[in-house]
């Protein structure tokens, strides 16, 4: 008989986790307490496809390849070569075509290699000077979506301006925005036989009957919401705190690709480079990310993020046909304080056949590779001594069009 696996959460943890239990001959049921799944993966409806939150792939993290093995990453657009030629830097208040190349120095430097009891700030200091380094770490704000990402693990910002600064870039956006890769992955679970439960609130492990469940259950939510579900208070870790902006404007030529603010944490890109569709024609589709200190004011990053529009879409305000301002709180991912690494975090294993998933787990990886890789660890312990259904094979992998495993 196969064993029954119960996941709670219908974000890219939950399907991950969802998918591949199933894949491996479990019966799985998945509890959402939304009518929608997704999670944080969520994209609004046309006509202005805006994520739910600050998103992005990178495909050189194992989460693309596992996607992309089984044709849920859909068409990708390519990037084009005068796409990087339209991102620009704020430094010392000026526009620039480039970063410090002082930063350089620091790209051959392994993660590994780098103290994770040092901050980011003082281990780069020592080698390419104070300035320099404090803009380098305002750079990695796009990754890290906190307002001072100096003062984080030396390694945990290291590996972020690596994966950031690759050449060709390694960024990519799906096309029809994420909520084509959740439709995707929903689907391909109900295949594979998974009963979704849509509307399923789930306040606590009682009630999925305690009395009967025969099977592990892994908790793929956001670390407060576990909090309630396992009654344990232990379950914290610091995320960001991030004033999103999303922004349409009429095209004009002179609007930058993306603008990053190497004096203040800040950033914005423009999704419609990769995916015209997101937007109506001849409309862009921005959106800013001020990353706020706890207590500050949302005032003082939205002031923030209007001064990068300014700097980077002339003349936004006659052009704006949509705009719609969000505050990610604890929502934005792990970031590792000095004298930690991602291992320290909350762990997968909750004992009592309790499993934990999501991005600020255990689970190494940047983005959201660290939902999916604590999602698949779940299931090899939820799972690890389980023999599949004789006679089990899931569907064969097929790659994605236009957009091959890396």
């Amino acid at each position: 008989m196969p064993r029954t696996v119960t996941v709670v959460g219908g974000g890219l943890a939950g399907l991950t986790a969802a998918i591949a239990a199933a894949e491996r001959g479990a019966d799985v049921t998945l509890h959402e307490a939304h009518h929608d799944l997704g999670g944080r993966a969520r994209t609004a409806a046309a006509p202005y496809r805006t994520n739910e939150g600050p998103h992005a792939f990178l495909t050189r993290s194992p989460h693309w390849a596992w996607l992309n093995d089984r044709g849920l990453v859909g068409p990708v657009p390519p990037l084009r070569p005068g796409d990087v030629r339209g991102i620009r830097f704020h430094h010392h208040g000026a526009l620039r075509r480039t970063p410090p190349l002082g930063l350089l120095r620091l790209l051959r430097f392994a993660p590994e290699k780098v103290p994770a009891d040092a901050d980011f700030l003082s281990w780069a200091s020592w080698r390419i000077g104070e300035e320099t380094a404090r803009a380098t770490a305002n750079l990695t704000a796009v990754v890290c979506f906190h307002h001072d990402p100096g003062a984080l693990s030396a390694r945990f910002v290291q590996e972020r301006l690596l994966r950031i600064t690759g050449f060709p870039p390694e960024v990519r956006y799906p096309r029809g925005g994420w909520q084509t890769i959740v439709d995707r992955m929903a689907a391909r679970a109900r295949n594979l036989g998974v009963r979704v439960e849509t509307g399923s609130r789930i306040h606590s492990l009682t009630d999925l009957g305690a009395g009967t469940r025969t099977g592990p259950v892994i908790v793929a939510t956001s670390l407060a919401a576990a909090r309630g579900i396992l009654d344990d208070p232990s379950l914290t870790w610091p995320s960001g705190r991030t004033l999103l902006i999303d922004l349409a404007v009429r095209e004009d030529p002179r609007d930058a690709l993306a603008l990053s603010d190497l004096d203040v944490p800040g950033y914005f890109e423009r999704f419609t480079a990769q995916d015209p569709t997101l937007a109506p024609t001849g409309e862009h589709l921005v959106q800013a990310q001020v990353p706020l200190a706890p207590g500050a004011p949302r005032d003082e990053a939205l002031a923030h993020g209007e001064v990068l529009l300014d700097l980077g879409l002339p003349d936004w305000r006659d052009r704006a046909t949509h705009r719609r301002d969000a505050l990610a709180d604890g929502r934005t991912g792990a970031v590792d304080p000095p004298g930690t690494t991602w291992r320290d975090r909350p762990a997968v294993d909750r004992g009592g056949d309790v499993h934990l998933a999501g991005d600020q787990v255990a689970a190494p990886g940047v983005l959201s590779a660290v939902a999916c890789a604590a999602a698949l660890e779940a299931v090899s312990q939820a799972l690890g001594r389980f023999r599949p259904v004789p006679g089990f094979r899931p569907p064969a992998p097929r790659s994605a069009v236009g957009s091959p495993a890396r």
